[in-house]
């Protein structure tokens, strides 16, 4: 199972991430930062955010606008939104304590089956199954001699991970696991020199046989996505513009009214009058 090797390598090499030496709340912060972002960009504002907000019922009290300007550039900003409705529910449900069980955790907003288990091994110290891509792909190579994981863990892939979360320090073994994957067993250009299990490694013992898995590439230029962050800085940066205003933001006309009303409906900005928009008061 390579619990010892793994966990060792672990102790000696884990990053000094501020969400390792918080609270439930700081650790539940985090992981709605960091989904499909990286630490590197999570870092500053996560630290301006835990200053602003350090707990639940701070953040409760908070307007979705001042929500989505700390978020800044992370993308994504209903992420921003949801932990905000998050907060509210936390706040009002639980009188500001963080729910432990898995089952209580899921019916929060924002939360699915991934972050309530990292919430559980992370800030309950308990035992989980955490699988995210980082740890898929580390034992899909190690245990399956398979260079990529299928989009979606399946049923019994869940099952046979389970079977290898060790009794003791289980919630190690799942830092441990997304450490090494993120880290050591990386997507591309994998240290395999420096892999405290490469000796055991499927895969490499295969001779790194390619994946059969076609990997998208992550496109940003000219998409929606990009218009609609466009939007959202801009009203940002200002308290209100005029529809005109905001139609300079964008070359395609067509594009800019298509993200001003998944925007609206996503309730992250909101009209004012007939032809002017800001971000969502209350």
């Amino acid at each position: 199972m390579y619990e010892k090797e793994i966990i060792s390598w672990f102790k000696s090499n884990k990053r000094d991430l501020p969400w390792r030496k918080t609270d439930a709340w700081g650790v539940l912060v985090s992981e709605f930062m960091l989904q499909q972002t990286p630490v590197t960009r999570v870092l500053p504002v996560y630290t301006e955010w835990i200053k602003r907000w350090p707990t639940a019922e701070s953040l409760a009290k908070a307007k979705p606008a001042e929500v989505i300007t700390a978020w800044g550039r992370l993308g994504y900003p209903r992420r921003a939104l949801r932990l905000h409705e998050c907060a509210k529910v936390i706040t009002s449900q639980y009188k500001g304590r963080i729910p432990r069980e898995e089952a209580e955790l899921r019916a929060l907003p924002g939360i699915g089956e991934y972050t309530a288990a990292a919430m559980v091994a992370f800030a309950f110290n308990d035992r989980s199954l955490v699988l995210d891509i980082n740890i898929r792909r580390l034992f899909a190579r190690l245990y399956d001699g398979v260079e990529t994981p299928k989009a979606s863990a399946t049923r019994a892939e869940k099952s046979r991970y389970e079977e290898l979360i060790p009794k003791n320090e289980a919630h190690v073994w799942a830092a441990a696991t997304m450490e090494l994957g993120a880290l050591i067993c990386t997507s591309q250009t994998p240290k395999c020199g420096i892999c405290p299990v490469a000796k055991d490694c499927t895969w490499r013992s295969l001779d790194y046989p390619k994946s059969d898995i076609v990997k998208r590439r992550q496109t940003w230029h000219g998409t929606d996505r990009q218009c609609r962050g466009a939007i959202v800085q801009a009203l940002r940066e200002n308290q209100v513009l005029k529809k005109s205003e905001i139609a300079q933001l964008w070359d395609v006309p067509s594009q800019l009214e298509k993200a001003l009303l998944t925007l609206l409906d996503d309730g992250l900005i909101e009209a004012r009058g007939k032809s002017s928009y800001s971000l969502p008061r209350n």
